[in-house]
């Protein structure tokens, strides 16, 4: 096994068979870290951390707005087939309240 343990889903660590959903488990952890400042299942030890990913032992400081924490809930969920898919992330409230859709650049004015 490779990469960083903090981002492994349950279904990896338990070798299961797993699909693209591991990527919304990472985008949850990721989500996470970026506003906590650390991973969500952080722990003294290796064997501490599998065990609060397998457990999905989440815990959120209190300055972490509601909003964002329904989505990092919605997606770091034990069982793949419920976590939110992507398009759904794209859509969740707390995403588009903070979001800036940006477009091309304007034209330059014809002369």
């Amino acid at each position: 096994m490779c990469g960083t343990l903090d981002y492994l889903p349950p279904e990896m660590i338990e070798q299961r068979t797993y699909s693209e959903m591991v990527d919304l488990w990472c985008l949850g952890v990721l989500c996470y870290e970026l506003l906590v400042g650390n991973p969500p299942f952080e722990s003294s030890s290796y064997h501490e951390t599998y065990k609060r990913i397998l457990k999905v032992d989440l815990k959120f400081p209190p300055a972490i707005p509601l909003g964002a924490q329904d989505l990092i809930s919605k997606l770091l969920r034990y069982q793949p087939s419920e976590r939110l898919p992507l398009a759904q992330v794209l859509q969740h409230p707390w995403v588009q309240a903070h979001s800036r859709r940006l477009g091309p650049p304007p034209s330059p004015s014809a002369p």
